[in-house]
Order: structure tokens, then sequence, then C-alpha cells
């Protein structure tokens, strides 16, 4: 482990969560504003509405493709500036949008440049901590980062209702520009001078097929596609869900600031367990957790109207306090083998969870119409399928220990 010198452990898990939380500022903040953007671009299916929150996580899949192993090569401080860059142009694109295709170009572009800080923050991390140790810091940044889903909905909300959804825009721009001067100032470059590489579409092939050698690594991270693609479905039908099936306009980023705060109870729960039992068994117990809650819910309410809303909201929290406990474990999993390649490591595994969790999301979001009950079947199947996979793994490092 390599110690932070010129910041505190304090602020480093500060301004790696706020490297983060500006991707979820431009996810969240936006949800309130839905139906306004949509009938201001020319939107005609409500449903539609869903692609301004899916395909910024389209642009996030791709970025880190480039942004990650030019990171190892020119360092990841200039990268995330790059990134922050591309971000506030493409907020621009999105305030004089006047279609949907022109909306989506701008998500697009936006989830590009978010790319850069998303995934040197966890590369940054690697280079400096390892172990179960990296996934303390990996909870303690996430438990902050959760803050943003916490207030950002509500954030949206007031500035629609005294402005416009334009507001969200520029208020997204003014942060980013805070984030990027802080890290300008307080964050050190930490990627050493041995684990430099050289730009080059052949070093970058030579990286990816080193990758592919380390089955744990891509395991977890295919977990990772399906748990983020499951959520994904949450984050862009949570608007359709309580807003027009349960006619709670008002209400909405309240219950959604309150089941953000599931998610960050168990994200602190699991900084202190973490170090106690080991990331993988919590992970094991927190899919099965996963899985049991929402087959439950399929069960009861299968072919069934929605629930009394005190109902749904107690099983969506019993999901997100699961999924608390994965979020930062799965990828530090990931991420554990492979710190000689942390900047493309954290791209590639980036890129291959995100173009899996993309198509989830689209797909089981069309399905959700009148009931949540299509949201509970797609958590059963991802949860089920990461199920399968993690006992694979299991088997197949048993298998390993054998054999050495």
């Amino acid at each position: 482990m390599q110690k932070n010198t010129r910041t505190s452990q304090f602020e480093f898990v500060a301004l790696m969560a706020s490297l983060m939380s500006v991707v979820a500022l431009a996810i969240d903040a936006l949800l309130p504003a839905l139906d306004s953007i949509g009938i201001s671009i020319g939107t005609t299916n409500v449903v539609d509405n869903q692609l301004l929150i899916t395909m910024i996580f389209l642009g996030l899949g791709f970025g880190p493709l480039f942004f990650g192993p030019l990171s190892d090569s020119i360092g990841r401080k200039p990268v995330v500036f790059m990134g922050f860059a591309l971000f506030i142009g493409a907020s621009f694109i999105c305030v004089n949008a006047t279609s949907l295709e022109m909306m989506v170009l701008g998500r697009i572009l936006q989830g590009i440049g978010l790319s850069a800080p998303r995934t040197i923050s966890i590369a940054i991390i690697r280079d400096q901590f390892s172990g179960d140790y990296m996934a303390r810091i990996m909870s303690f940044v996430t438990v902050v980062f959760i803050l943003v889903p916490v207030v950002a909905p509500a954030m949206g909300k007031f500035v629609l209702d005294y402005y416009n959804w334009h507001g969200i825009f520029y208020i997204q721009v003014l942060i980013s520009l805070l984030v990027s001067f802080w890290f300008w100032k307080r964050q050190p470059e930490t990627l050493s001078i041995e684990n430099k590489k050289v730009f080059s579409k052949k070093g970058f092939i030579a990286e990816f097929k080193e990758l592919l050698k380390f089955k744990r690594t891509i395991g977890f991270t295919i977990i990772s596609g399906l748990v983020t693609g499951s959520f994904m479905v949450y984050l862009s039908s949570s608007q359709q869900i309580f807003e027009n099936q349960y006619h709670l306009k008002a209400e909405f980023p309240y219950i959604f600031a309150g089941l953000a705060i599931a998610i960050g109870a168990a994200v602190f729960l699991n900084a202190v367990l973490v170090i106690k039992f080991g990331m993988e068994k919590l992970i094991t117990i927190a899919l099965c957790s996963f899985f049991l809650v929402s087959a439950t819910y399929v069960a009861f309410f299968y072919n069934s109207p929605n629930p009394a809303l005190p109902v749904l909201i107690a099983f969506f929290a019993l999901q997100f306090f699961s999924i608390g406990f994965l979020f930062g474990n799965v990828r530090a999993m990931a991420m554990e083998p492979v710190g000689h390649i942390a900047g493309i490591a954290a791209a590639v595994t980036g890129f291959i969870s995100t173009i899996m969790a993309v198509p989830i999301s689209i797909y089981i979001g069309r399905f959700i119409g009148d009931t949540a009950l299509p949201l509970f079947i797609g958590f059963s199947i991802c949860a089920g399928l990461g199920i399968c996979l993690l006992i694979y793994l299991k088997i197949d490092a048993k298998r390993g220990t054998i054999q050495v």
C-alpha cells in the first residue's frame, strides 16, 4: 500500500467520491425532469424518456476504452481534466437540444466525458491500496457517493420548479468545475514511473489479452454487469413507477432519497465487515439475498396489481441493501489481480460491465407498463445468473489450488 503524502485519508475518500459523484448527479438530478424534457424535445412515447438515463451509460461504457489506456501512458490527472472538458461541452449540447436524437447524442457524450473521472478514480485507488483494504476504501468512497442520489432528485425538482430543466445542466457544469479545481490542487499523480505504458494500439491489445487471462477479473466483471444492469432498470423506470403508477410526483424525490439511504447504510456497514469477513463471503451472501428478495416479490405478486406503496418500498429497500454490499466489493474483486495494469483494467472491466448493463436495462425497461413486476423479474434473473457464475469461480479457484 502506498500512502498519499499530500492529502489525508478523509480528504482522499471525499475527493475520489466527488469524482464519481458528478456521474450520479448527471443521472439522478434529471429524473424529476424527464417528462418536462420529453415534452420540450417532442417525444411521443413516455418510455422513450428512459433513454435519457440509459444512454449516458453507453458513453460511460465506451469512454474508458480510450481514457483508461491513455491514463497508463500520460498519467491519471490529465485524463480526468480531458473528461471533464468533454462533459461540459456535451452539457451545452443537451441544453440546446430540440429533438430526442440530439439529446441522446449529448447524453452519450456526457457519459464518455464522465467515464474519465469515474474510471480514473478507481485506478487511483488501486494505485495506492490493495486487497480488503482497497475494498474498505471503495466502501467509504461509495458511502460519500451515495449522498448524491439522496439529494440529487430533490435538487433537480427544486431547479425544475423555480427555473427550468436547463438549469439542472448548468448546475452540473458548475459542480464539475469545482471538483476539477479541487482535484488539481490537492491530488498528486499516482501513476508510478515503472507502471507507465506506451499508448499504442499494439500495447492496448497486448494488455487486453493479458487481462483476459485473469478468470476472476472477467467473472466478477460480468457479475458487476448483471447487478448494474438490473439496478439501471430501476434508475430509468423509477420516475415512471412512482409518478405514473402510484401518482406520487411531488413525493418521488423523497422516496428516491430514502431508498438511496438503504444502499448507503449497507455500504457503510460493508466498510466495517469487509476487513473481518472478506470481500468474497460478503458478495456471496449479498447475491443470495438479492435473489431471494426479488424471487419472493415475483412469487407474491405475479399477475397481480402493484402492492400497497409501503410494501413496494420495503422490497426495494431490501433489494438495495443487498446491492450496497455488491457495488464496491465486486469491482474491488475484479481489480485485485490486475494492479500492474490498473488503468486499462479499470477501463475494460468498466466497459464490459456497462455494455452488458445498457441492453439489460433497455430490454427489461420496455416491459414496465402498469406494474413494477417486470423489474423484480429482471432482478431475479440477473441475481440468479450472478450466483451461477460465482459458484463457477469458487469451483475454479478450488480446482486451481488443488492443482498447485
